[in-house]
């Protein structure tokens, strides 16, 4: 008995110290971004509110603990999804000259709009390969989807990480106008 709770203090202990490393390294879950304070509060606007690139916008928003406002005023930042396009390059064939294997390449572009009137351009390239069996046509299309609707979680991945360097701008702008002041008062 005596030995039975000796093990189970040893690992509630060794339990605490691997969370307390964790915690103290800095470790975040993967696919998660610090956004920045001032962005943690966003309008998104895209051409198709519902359309599969905005749906993953929004959840990698709100995974990224990012609320999103419908309708708001000027004094909230936009995330406007501009828009993107999706192109297929045949990569091998067979050699009956039938495609063997794609590259897909999905490219996204989008702003931030800050309350000020800046604007900050965002850019996401995703490619994939995809092989293309026409053996396998429902199982080929399936395929296609599933790697498409990945492509654009990885996209949107990419504009969360994206938004640093707004801040990072917005944070150069604010320093340019505190040293343009104290210039003023010399």
């Amino acid at each position: 008995m005596v030995e039975n709770n000796l093990r189970h203090r040893i690992f509630t202990l060794l339990l605490g110290l691997a969370v307390l490393v964790t915690a103290g390294c800095g470790f975040h879950l993967r696919g998660t971004t610090q956004v920045p304070k001032e962005l943690q509060t966003l309008q998104l606007s895209s051409g198709d509110p519902y359309g599969p690139l905005a749906r993953a916008v929004r959840q990698q928003l709100r995974l990224n603990d990012v609320k999103i406002i419908e309708h708001g005023d000027a004094s909230i930042p936009i995330l406007k999804l501009v828009g993107s396009s999706e192109n297929k390059e045949t990569v091998s064939v067979f050699q009956d000259g039938k495609s063997a294997e794609r590259l897909l390449v999905l490219n996204v572009d989008a702003q931030i709009l800050m309350p000020d009137g800046s604007i900050y351009p965002l850019r996401a390239k995703v490619d994939r390969s995809f092989f293309d069996n026409p053996l396998e046509a429902l199982a080929k299309d399936a395929e296609n989807e599933l790697v498409q609707q990945e492509m654009r979680e990885q996209a949107a991945r990419q504009l969360m990480r994206q938004l640093l360097t707004v801040h990072s701008a917005e944070l150069q702008k604010v320093k340019e106008k505190q040293k343009a002041v104290a210039i003023q008062k010399q």
